[in-house]
C-alpha cells in the first residue's frame, strides 16, 4: 500500500517516521520543505501538491494544525480531494471539529473515496515509537483497509465508531488531560508554598488516588524546569474550545471547560502562542514568587516501551 502524509509536525513527524521505519512506500509534504528533508534522506518520496499525492497513492493522511489548515490542503485547486478516485482513503489524524471532518467526508464520498478520522492520544514521545494510541471513526470495511498503517504508527487503535466518533473522543481526552494540567499546576505550587519537599510530593501523587498519566509525563517536565512536553498553549487553546463546541451543540452547561480557556488564553498572552503548555504553572509561580522545580527529573519525556505490533482494542460492554 502507497502512503501519503501531509504535515510533519510534533506529531505528525513522528507518525510519519513510524511509517518509514515499518518499510511502507511513502511519499510526505511539508509547508516547510526542510522539514520533510529527514525523511527524503531515508527513502521517502516528496510530494509535489496534496493533489498529485493523492493520484499517487493509496491512502493519504494529514495530520494539521488547525481545521482550517485541513480543509486547505483538501479543498484548494491543487487540493487532496481534485486527486482522489473510488477505492482511495482519506484519513485525518489532526485534532479537528467533528462537524468539520463529515463535512469534509461527503465531499471525499463524493468521489467514491473512503475517509477515516483517526486522532492520536497518549504523548509525542509515544508517537515517535509507535507506542501512541489511535481512534477510528468511519466505516468498518475502511477501517479493516487501513488497519496495517494504524498498526504501524500506533500501539492501541479503537475503532470508536461512524466518521467524526473520533474527532469527538479525541477533544473529550484532551479536555481531560488539560484540567489534569491545571489542577496539578495548583497542587505543586501549593505543596511548594506549604514547604513540602517536591520530589517526595511527587511520589506521594504517583503512588496515590491523584496519579494519572498527565502526572507521570508532564509534571516531570515542569519539576525539570524545561516545561518541554512537546505540545504548546495555542493548541491547548483549540482542543478545548473544539471540546467546548461538542458541548454548546448539545447544550451542556460547562463549568470547567470555560474557566480553562480563559486560563491559557491569559497564559498565551503573556508568555506567547508557542510556550509550552505546561509552562502555564509560571502564573502561579509569579504569583507566589517561587520556582517549582527539584532535581533528577529529565528534560523531556522519552518512551522507553520496546516497539511491538499495534493492535485493535475490543470495545466493552
Amino acid at each position: 500500500m502507497k502512503i501519503g502524509f501531509i504535515g510533519l509536525g510534533n506529531v505528525g513527524g513522528k507518525l510519519a517516521g513510524s511509517l518509514l521505519r515499518n518499510g511502507f512506500d511513502l511519499t510526505v509534504r511539508d509547508l516547510d520543505r526542510n522539514v520533510a528533508q529527514p525523511f527524503l534522506d531515508k527513502g521517502a518520496n516528496w510530494g509535489d501538491s496534496p493533489q498529485k499525492i493523492a493520484q499517487a497513492v493509496d491512502l493519504i493522511i494529514t495530520c494539521l494544525p488547525s481545521p482550517a489548515a485541513s480543509a486547505q490542503v483538501l479543498e484548494a485547486d491543487n487540493g487532496i480531494i481534485g486527486g482522489l478516485t473510488a477505492g482511495k482513503i482519506w484519513m485525518e489524524m489532526s485534532t479537528t471539529d467533528e462537524s468539520e471532518v463529515c463535512r469534509l467526508g461527503k465531499k471525499i464520498e463524493s468521489k467514491g473515496a473512503m475517509p477515516i478520522d483517526a486522532p492520536v492520544s497518549g504523548g509525542c514521545h509515544r508517537a515517535a515509537t509507535g507506542n501512541i494510541a489511535i481512534f477510528v471513526g468511519g466505516e468498518r470495511s475502511a477501517v479493516e483497509r487501513a488497519m496495517p498503517v494504524l498498526t504501524a504508527m500506533g500501539r492501541r487503535i479503537l475503532h470508536t465508531g461512524t466518521l467524526g466518533s473520533a474527532s469527538i473522543l479525541k477533544v473529550i481526552t484532551n479536555y481531560l488531560a488539560t484540567a489534569n494540567l491545571w489542577t496539578l499546576c495548583e497542587a505543586l505550587v501549593t505543596a511548594k508554598v506549604a514547604g513540602m519537599d517536591l520530589n517526595t510530593t511527587y511520589e506521594a501523587i504517583r503512588i496515590s488516588s491523584g496519579n494519572s498519566f498527565v502526572h507521570e509525563t508532564e509534571s516531570q517536565v515542569i519539576l525539570n524546569g524545561s516545561r518541554d512536553i512537546n505540545f504548546t498553549m495555542d493548541l491547548v487553546i483549540k482542543d478545548v474550545s473544539l471540546f467546548k463546541a461538542v458541548a454548546d451543540r448539545g447544550k451542556v452547561p460547562l463549568e470547567i471547560a470555560p474557566i480553562l480557556i480563559d486560563i491559557f488564553k491569559d497564559g498565551q498572552k503573556r508568555y506567547g502562542a508557542r510556550e509550552w503548555s505546561p509552562n502555564i504553572i509560571k502564573r502561579l509561580e509569579e504569583a507566589c514568587n517561587v520556582d517549582v522545580l527539584a532535581p533528577g527529573f529529565p528534560s523531556e519525556i522519552i518512551d522507553d516501551e520496546p516497539e511491538v505490533p499495534g493492535y485493535e482494542i475490543k470495545r466493552g460492554g
